[in-house]
């Protein structure tokens, strides 16, 4: 092809791509969004910090929301961003505005805070704070939260299974955006977003060889929620967040026994405990005694009961968990034993175990699997369907 009309080309798909974003943005803003702007997810990458540092190489656009204006534009952009009390500050220049689109030609040339996104990037000033939301196509955020998520040295099927519930996680909880300036955090509480950085060749594969692929039930994207490890039986949905639906009821869960998560060990004194529940709110004299008080049919741990003198407190498991740590008690599936002045947890299994347990997923493709079975089998009843995009 000869290198007039390759340009002509590469140009014409750079606007096409342009265009496909600008309708995203009108749909976020205006909340009437169309099956193509789904392509678009909006992550909240950093929030709350006094400053910034902004990197764009090449050409280079700062844009109004709104109207989607072109307020300024320049080339090989390296400043510190930061606020002031009428609006945002790029560059030495001041810019009367709550919210800023900062946009590249080549779209993988954002670095904030040394990362590098794909995208564009959203500033949004909240008060004297500065936060920053990239804008990016929904197959390269896939891209970027695997690695944080899955390792890339696990077989092929095991990864395609877990890229499409990465995708998947993401529409449901683009449902839940409307309204906001974001669609999804990038830590724990959504999923570990860490940009192009954290990219990988045999991810990027699986999410290609899957594109557009997604779960759903029922004619709806289903909330495909994960875990690592199950340790024998994966937990109602309806426990946890009253979600009622057929998928998520939990499944038995013979392949995850392997695991190196199946079994955890943790000793914490008494003091630990008692400083950790205060700082959640549950404010304790002394702890004479822990006990469990129940359990529900996946055998984990309904409710505990912290002693203390003439006192009891009742607490649901879940929340001791989120309490102590969930990195510490890795789910809610333990016993406890009080030795002394220590605290004694034997337990099973890590995360909340609802959903697809992620070693189960691994051991069932070791056997043969591929990832249609291993999505069958952990979310029995849905059906995995392409968006055509």
């Amino acid at each position: 092809m000869a290198p007039p009309l390759r340009r002509r080309l590469t140009q014409i798909q750079r606007r096409l791509t342009q265009i496909m974003f600008l309708s995203s943005v009108i749909c976020h803003l205006s909340s009437v969004c169309y099956a193509q702007s789904q392509q678009y997810v909006r992550v909240q990458v950093m929030q709350g910090l006094d400053s910034l540092s902004l990197k764009a190489e090449g050409n280079y656009t700062i844009n109004g929301v709104l109207k989607d204006e072109v307020l300024a534009k320049g080339r090989d952009l390296k400043t510190t961003v930061t606020t002031y009390r009428g609006g945002i500050l790029i560059a030495g220049k001041s810019f009367p505005a709550d919210k800023l689109f900062i946009r590249t030609r080549d779209p993988d040339n954002v670095v904030i805070n040394g990362r590098t996104f794909r995208g564009d990037l959203l500033l949004v000033k909240e008060g004297d704070k500065i936060s920053a939301v990239n804008y990016l196509e929904l197959e390269d955020y896939v891209k970027g939260i695997s690695i944080r998520e899955i390792s890339h040295y696990w077989p092929p099927e095991a990864i395609k299974a877990s890229v499409i519930v990465f995708r998947t996680f993401v529409l449901y909880k683009a449902e839940e955006g409307a309204g906001r300036d974001f669609d999804l955090t990038s830590d724990i509480y959504s999923q570990v977003y860490s940009g192009q950085n954290a990219e990988r060749y045999r991810i990027n594969k699986a999410v290609d060889e899957t594109k557009g692929e997604v779960i759903f039930y029922k004619s709806k994207v289903l909330p495909a929620f994960y875990h690592a490890t199950c340790a024998g039986h994966t937990e109602d949905a309806e426990v946890l967040w009253n979600i009622d639906l057929a998928p998520l009821k939990g499944v038995v869960c013979p392949f995850c026994k392997d695991s190196p998560h199946f079994r955890w060990h943790l000793v914490l004194t008494l003091d630990e405990i008692k400083e950790k529940l205060a700082q959640g709110g549950y404010k304790i004299p002394e702890i004479k005694d822990i006990a469990i008080l129940g359990h529900n049919p996946s055998g984990r741990i309904t409710d505990l009961k912290i002693v203390s003198g003439k006192k009891e407190l009742k607490i649901p498991a879940k929340d001791f968990r989120n309490i102590i740590g969930p990195n510490l008690i890795k789910s809610t599936n333990f016993s406890v034993t009080l030795i002394n002045h220590d605290v004694v947890f034997e337990g099973f299994g890590w995360g909340h175990g609802v959903g697809l347990c992620q070693w189960g997923a691994y051991f069932m493709a070791k056997q043969g699997h591929d990832y249609k079975d291993i999505l069958k089998y952990y979310y029995p009843g849905s059906d995995v369907k392409n968006i055509g995009f």
